[in-house]
């Protein structure tokens, strides 16, 4: 059980508050954010997902820039809640349409409708979209998308002429269309999340995927899907490679260590040709999560180099390189490396003729930082990203020191990391074949939507 939950702003505005058990003190959300805001416990730059302050446990999450929280006096899984909250952002989102300050706001009568079924005296009743339309009866007032920056995953995948607007996917489940007209559409996400590290000469040592097959669907009358994945996927690490199959594509099996599927999915056809069916319920819900340790082509190569130059001053040597074709284009590249702890000045070279890059020394805790990128995520959503398949960059950074050299200077230094989003992209393969919908429609069909994502989790390279 929890005892409170909050939505703050990034200011610190309390949006949303909810007291459930009167158990902890009302300055509560003040106290989480003078906390989260001035961390310095135990040398992280943040603060950890989960934190005690006086006897009262917080849990937070970060959702489009608004931290989901909630306080609890018991020992409560810390899983348990950080789900719980993720869960209670995406049913506002379904029944809001966009989350963001403005539309919690204009909500807020419908928002606390919500938080009363979700939770009751602190216990879980329900996260689910479908079973809340039967006790929810307020309409939510939808703000204009038009006229804000978008947010979220939408636009991940807004480049391009063919491809869906970022305002395809922030409209409510529940409110009533303009004119009682409802366009009909479905859109499936393949989101992979890619965890790597890469050994000082280069080589991988460890690489993982985390993905999972998101659904949010806008079709009438519930109609049955059918999803189908690859023929030739195989579920366990014993499958596949071991047999030396190669798919038709010569590009070989795509070998899943594990799987798990929503509820509502039907595997009847599943070991026979890798089809799911299922009738979608309302709201965005993952059909499918997976992992993959199958060794598999990274999107990205990082070398680092690190000399000293005299008594006081190193140089750094800084490349990466995109592994993928020159079609695809990556988005809010940012390189990061600690620096020794003496470091007390850093000058920068960038390519000739560079552009939409950053440098920034960080001095507080000595660590360099490269954006590739151009200005904000704003510019990005309507102009290239200078990061496409198949290039190359390269950053020098001299750095001087405040005493003399000690020791191995790479000892003191690294590992080098990165984080990256590359729409249209995906490191495992796993694709989606086709998308079917059984109920017939007279005069036009629905709009089908698959969209793939590829985002960097862990990804690391010693020095």
């Amino acid at each position: 059980m929890i005892s409170q939950f909050f939505v703050l702003s990034q200011r610190g505005d309390n949006i949303v508050f909810r007291d459930y058990r009167g158990e902890v003190p009302k300055g509560s959300a003040e106290i989480f954010f003078r906390k989260v805001k001035f961390w310095e416990d135990g040398g992280l730059e943040e603060a950890p997902p989960v934190f005690n302050v006086d006897g009262v446990n917080y849990f937070h999450v970060k959702v489009v820039g608004l931290l989901f929280v909630a306080t609890t006096r018991v020992n409560t899984s810390p899983s348990y809640v950080l789900e719980l909250l993720q869960r209670i952002a995406r049913v506002i989102k379904d029944y809001l349409g966009i989350l963001n300050e403005d539309s919690l706001r204009k909500n807020f009568v419908l928002v606390y409708e919500l938080l009363d079924e979700v939770i009751d005296f602190g216990y879980v009743q329900t996260t689910s979209t479908e079973l809340l339309k039967s006790y929810v009866f307020n309409e939510p007032l939808v703000v204009d998308a038009t006229r804000m920056p978008p947010l979220g995953p939408a636009t991940l995948f807004a480049q391009g002429t063919k491809r869906m607007p970022g305002i395809a996917v922030t409209k409510s489940v529940v409110a009533t269309e303009p004119g009682g007209r409802k366009r009909e559409e479905i859109f499936v996400d393949i989101i992979e999340k890619i965890s790597i590290t890469f050994s000082s000469s280069g080589y991988i040592l460890t690489s993982e995927i985390d993905g999972t097959i998101q659904m949010k669907s806008y079709l009438s009358g519930n109609p049955e899907i059918r999803l189908a994945l690859n023929d030739d996927l195989a579920i366990g690490r014993g499958q596949g490679p071991v047999y030396g199959y190669r798919s038709s594509t010569g590009s070989g099996v795509v070998v899943l260590d594990d799987c798990n599927f929503h509820e509502s999915v039907r595997l009847d056809s599943f070991e026979v040709d890798r089809t799911l069916s299922l009738v979608p319920p309302d709201g965005e819900f993952p059909v499918m999560n997976y992992r993959m340790t199958q060794e598999f082509k990274p999107p990205f190569r990082i070398n680092a180099l690190i000399e000293e130059a005299g008594a006081h001053k190193a140089e750094v040597i800084l490349k990466v390189r995109a592994e993928f074709a020159s079609s695809i284009t990556a988005n809010t590249i940012k390189v990061q490396m600690p620096l020794p702890k003496y470091t007390n000045r850093v000058s920068f070279e960038l390519e000739p003729g560079a552009s939409g890059q950053t440098t920034d020394f960080k001095e507080a805790n000595k660590r360099l930082e490269w954006n590739l990128k151009k200005a904000t995520v704003l510019v990005i959503f309507y102009s290239l990203s200078p990061v496409v398949g198949g290039c190359e960059h390269t950053l020098r950074a001299k750095l001087s020191f405040s005493q003399e050299l000690h020791g191995n200077i790479t000892k003191e230094s690294g590992p080098v990391s990165m984080t990256f989003t590359i729409p249209m992209y995906n490191a495992s393969r796993l694709q989606v074949k086709y998308l079917q919908i059984a109920k017939k429609y007279g005069t036009h069909e629905p709009y089908r939507w698959v969209r793939y994502v590829t985002q960097a989790n862990s990804y690391v390279a010693r020095i």
